[in-house]
């Protein structure tokens, strides 16, 4: 084809004016589309309780879903975003293991729409909503999905009780205060440590702090405070379910994330004898060291960081992601819950001041007495509460310590040390039939 290299002038001028107009048209729509948000990231945890999908994106979005039957499947429409790489990963991302998740995939679903269908594995109740950004996190969009007809933590709980047939027999030797018997004719000769008997399961909520989206503290060589909590939790669970007549439910048995109130939710719904949330402390300056204990104050903070530490523990929720719009919790609405709380309070440092003698024999003590703050997560009306800083993690020689197995396993001795000991000179009375409300 012979190209043409002399124009006249005429015609130059007016290619001149079209390529000018042609820029000008085009320009506009090259910067809208610029501004479009884009999908950045894209994570799942999946759960029995549930499966959570979140897409991180750097600009809000527009999006609706809805539900679709046979087969089950939850089908999210969003708005403004152009289909990129990953969002075509998705598909890659669901393990087969998903309790809930089947199948996810994206694709678009007509100009300026992008559909994402996700094919689910039972019947669900699922949840969609917004957050924004907070922490290192940007805009998300969150996918929880909740089974319809969810496990019951207390049937499963007492189906697993079977073999729990004898009395809790704690032995008051470990105490180093065993109780002296009356002098009667029939005991006045007895120089044997009584027993505390009690006849029915002791049940223990242990709350591994963190976890999914909120990965808690992280320390100078990349330890998670979340993985932390959850291996000592799975530790101390182990122990106190081979007592006699005493059983362990964790709040979350895997990487995912439980708001503060659905924790204590989870306590009260299987009556909780003790509700223990574990943790590893974080401090600006890395020479802060030691252990800690705390329970809930009902007059404000025991020091300035008791205060700040509840601050950032109430925080959680705000980076894990809650849906707001959802949480109908009247226990953490009040500050203050009647006289039960009060007796509850002081339990709790009963409690306390137990585990935190049997946590200086392993580790310096940050303090040596049980301080006391507004966490959210405390807040159980009926149920002794404390929350354990088993080490500080922005510590580095602390940090080295709470990945170690060796210091884990420490870690869950003197915990149950703590545990019995409160439960031989407290037993707990008899437990209503009835679950409680929450």
């Amino acid at each position: 084809m012979r190209k043409d290299t002399h124009l006249d002038p005429g015609r130059r001028q007016l290619l001149r004016y079209a390529g000018s107009a042609l820029v000008l048209s085009v320009t506009p729509l090259a910067g809208l589309a610029a501004n479009r948000p884009a999908i950045i990231a894209v994570r799942i945890w999946p759960a029995e309780d549930y499966t959570r999908v979140t897409l991180e994106h750097d600009a809000p979005l527009k999006f609706n879903h809805f539900l679709v039957e046979n087969p089950e499947r939850l089908v999210v429409d969003i708005e403004g975003v152009e289909f990129n790489s990953v969002l075509e990963s998705l598909a890659g991302k669901v393990a087969d293991s998903d309790p809930n998740i089947k199948l996810l995939r994206a694709g678009r679903f007509k100009p300026g729409v992008v559909r994402l269908v996700m094919e689910l594995k039972t019947r669900v109740k699922p949840q969609v909503f917004s957050l924004a950004p907070v922490a290192e996190y940007g805009h998300r969009l969150v996918l929880d999905v909740y089974p319809e007809n969810p496990a019951d933590p207390l049937m499963a709980l007492l189906e697993g009780r079977q073999d729990a047939v004898e009395p809790l027999k704690l032995d008051q030797e470990l105490s180093g205060q065993a109780q002296k018997p009356a002098a009667t004719p029939d005991t006045a000769t007895a120089k044997k440590p009584g027993k505390a008997v009690v006849d029915r399961l002791v049940t223990i909520m242990l709350d591994p702090g963190h976890g999914g989206e909120d990965p808690g503290a992280v320390g100078k060589r990349g330890t998670y405070e979340k993985n932390v909590t959850l291996a000592i939790a799975r530790r101390l669970k182990a122990r106190i379910d081979a007592e006699p007549n005493m059983r362990a439910v964790l709040t979350r048995d895997g990487d995912f994330f439980v708001p503060l109130h659905v924790r204590v939710q989870k306590a009260r719904r299987i009556q909780s004898d003790l509700f223990l949330s574990i943790h590893a402390d974080a401090w600006i300056k890395p020479d802060a060291r030691g252990s800690s204990v705390f329970v809930l104050s009902e007059k404000g903070a025991s020091s300035t960081q008791a205060r700040l530490l509840a601050q950032k523990e109430n925080n959680a929720d705000l980076i894990g992601g809650v849906n707001i719009a959802a949480t109908k919790d009247v226990f953490l609405a009040r500050t203050l819950l009647d006289l039960s709380q009060t007796a509850t309070i002081n339990d709790s440092l009963k409690l306390g001041k137990y585990l935190l003698g049997e946590l200086g024999s392993i580790n310096h003590l940050h303090k040596a007495h049980v301080e006391q703050a507004g966490f959210a997560v405390l807040k159980a009306p009926d149920i002794p509460s404390a929350l354990i800083e088993t080490a500080f993690i922005s510590n580095p020689e602390e940090e080295l310590r709470l990945k170690d197995e060796a210091y884990q396993e420490q870690m869950a001795d003197a915990l149950m040390r703590g545990i019995r000991q409160y439960f031989i000179k407290h037993p707990p009375g008899p437990k209503a039939r009835m679950a409680r409300a929450g």
